[in-house]
């Protein structure tokens, strides 16, 4: 590559950093303000510079005391969403056996790797942002040093998942809704320059840079170093530079898109997107967005920290006066005559019990102000906020307290309560599955792009058996990943419960002949959070995942020590649901005759008996 030509692109990539920082600065300002209040630096306000500045006492007297409540409120809808983990399945690509096949075994690959990734704490750390902030991203990449050491210094590769604070992505286009609705987005971040080397084997000299959280923001991009946040979370990083990193989504031009990466004026890498990460197989932006609520019109969303703010404020000046005035009813103020009494003494000891006050002789005793009383307004005023931050974060007393509201109140009508709740936070629950989701499907796709050598994973299945799969890229065959389960926060496991027990009452979980069969009371047990209860609940188990395994492998033998019940039941099921037609279908239904009729030959055997 010409030097004019490396110059041409590390102009381009650090000045189209500069244009975006400058066009995002509204929005950094915002999310700086935003941690400043959920830590408890509440007396900060934002400048028109975009600056972040401590507001100074009027009085030396005055209280400053934080009542926080932001920090509960996110933390109690952090708990809540985190409660959000979606059974994910892959859809198969058509109803042919072998893509049947492949995508039962897909969706057994996909959740080894999400346990080897631990994906579930992924999300909790990305809610965080999200929440706090309005926006969080992911980044779903491959690690060349992943997975299994084939052999010195040479690795199998494995797909990684990392959190990405809204700090560190610089969108083009600051009114698009989704990252692939912007044509190129920017990733800047501090970085160690050993890493770097490590990384893209180029030296790169270290620069000064200041680092929010888990960002790098260049100085001059908007970060002043006397600002409150910079007192809390913000340091000079050392031995490190700004790692600017730039995805452009293909065109024309660039049939494969463009990747650059640039660090304090040396280009590390240039060349086409790595990652065939996009739908149909296209090369896309390797970041996911999860928010916390819709701004329409934005590429970053907002968070309940945001709409706080104003409340918060009034709070903390509601309790503060009202303790000042509290303190002047308790310490009361004197009136004194001037230089009848040692003003210096009765300022430092003030009147202790017990104590001697002496005055000059014809002067006026010192006597004390009546301070009044503290006014009801206050104590109206607490209660009014108090219930205005339900009102814009849609967390409640109930799901803050462990208290009921009322003794009197029934269990129905608090579970309407709890159910409202839940209600209010699904939106951002159901971001929080979107994301999860997004996140599975490029972790298929990156394991058909790079996942050419064969593989081993460890699976666990329903009965927990540990079961090790082998497998390659082409056993992907579809990264269609779909729900299991609904929004978990409207079907929790107590309503899930509850509704067993209805269905159990009402006889619909009973056969013709007025009884559970075996397997029904397994799956009902199960469902309660009570499977293998017994011996015979587990034998159950174990016939069911014999008929399961039968119904997967396509060879089907009758076993004389058979429940032919279950056999029949699950063969049933799976042939409705499914099965392919084909051989394989035919094979079943002469399969699952032959358990019927032992059953059959069974049941006249006993009856011959009793005549």
């Amino acid at each position: 590559m010409k030097r004019e030509y490396k110059e041409d692109i590390i102009e381009s990539v650090t000045r189209d950093y500069r244009d975006r920082a400058e066009a995002r600065r509204p929005y950094e300002t915002q999310w700086r303000l935003n941690l400043n209040f959920y830590m408890g630096n509440q007396y900060c306000t934002a400048l028109p510079t975009g600056d972040i500045a401590d507001v100074e006492r009027e009085y030396y007297w005055q209280e400053r005391e934080v009542f926080n409540h932001i920090s509960s409120l996110v933390e109690t809808r952090q708990a809540k969403l985190n409660t959000v983990r979606p059974t994910l399945t892959v859809r198969p690509f058509s109803s042919d056996d072998d893509d049947v096949k492949t995508a039962k075994s897909s969706t057994k690959i996909l959740n080894a790797a999400c346990d080897k990734l631990d994906v579930d704490a992924i999300l909790t750390e990305g809610t965080m942002w999200s929440e706090i902030c309005g926006t969080a991203f992911y980044y779903v990449g491959w690690d060349e040093k992943g997975g299994l050491q084939i052999s010195d210094g040479v690795y199998e590769g494995d797909v990684c998942v990392d959190v990405v604070s809204p700090f560190e992505i610089y969108p083009d286009n600051l009114f698009a809704q989704n990252v692939c609705d912007c044509r190129s987005v920017i990733r800047a971040r501090s970085v160690d320059v050993g890493e770097l080397k490590r990384i893209y084997g180029k030296a790169v000299e270290p620069e000064a840079n200041d680092v929010i959280g888990m960002s790098a923001v260049a100085v001059g991009g908007g970060l002043t170093m006397g600002s409150t946040l910079n007192k809390l979370s913000v340091r000079t990083a050392e031995n490190s530079a700004v790692l600017i990193e730039r995805y452009t989504l293909p065109n024309a031009d660039m049939p494969n898109g463009e990747y650059a990466a640039v660090a304090n004026g040396v280009l590390l890498h240039y060349g086409e997107l790595p990652y065939v990460n996009g739908v149909d197989g296209r090369r896309g932006i390797p970041f996911i967005k999860q928010v916390s609520l819709v701004n329409a019109g934005c590429f970053f969303g907002s968070s309940i920290v945001e709409r706080s703010i104003p409340v918060q404020r009034a709070y903390n000046a509601v309790k503060n006066r009202k303790h000042e005035f509290i303190n002047r009813l308790a310490m009361g103020v004197m009136a004194v005559e001037d230089g009848s009494v040692d003003i210096d003494n009765l300022e430092q000891e003030g009147i202790s019990p017990g104590k001697i006050l002496v005055y000059r002789r014809g002067a006026t005793p010192p006597r004390m102000v009546d301070p009044g009383s503290v006014p009801s307004s206050f104590d109206t005023e607490e209660v009014r906020l108090l219930s205005e931050f339900t009102q814009v974060s849609g967390v409640s007393e109930v799901m803050r307290s462990n208290e009921a509201i009322s003794a009197n109140m029934s269990g129905t009508a608090l579970q309407l309560l709890i159910e409202q709740d839940d209600t209010r936070l699904s939106l951002s629950a159901e971001y929080v599955r979107i994301a999860a989701r997004d996140i599975a499907r490029q972790i298929l796709r990156l394991y058909k792009q790079f996942g050419s050598d064969m593989r081993l994973s460890r699976i666990v299945g329903q009965n927990g058996e540990v079961e090790l799969v082998k497998w390659s890229a082409s056993d992907i065959s579809s990264d269609d990943v779909v729900f299991a389960t609904d929004n978990e926060l409207l079907s929790t496991p107590a309503m899930r419960q509850n509704m067993m027990f209805e269905l159990y009452k009402m006889g619909l979980l009973f056969d013709e002949n007025g009884r559970m069969s075996d397997a029904a009371k397994h799956r009902f047990l199960e469902a309660l959070g009570y499977g293998g209860w017994d011996s015979v609940e587990d034998l159950t188990r174990t016939h069911i995942s014999r008929a399961e395994k039968e119904n997967e492998s396509g060879k089907y033998e009758i076993n004389e020590f058979d429940d032919h019940n279950i056999h029949a039941d699950i063969h049933t099921k799976y042939l409705l649901t499914d099965c392919p037609n084909g051989k394989k279908a035919e094979k079943l239904k002469e399969h699952i005759r032959e358990h019927k009729a032992i059953v059959n030959a069974q049941s006249e055997m006993q009856n011959a008996q009793l005549k």
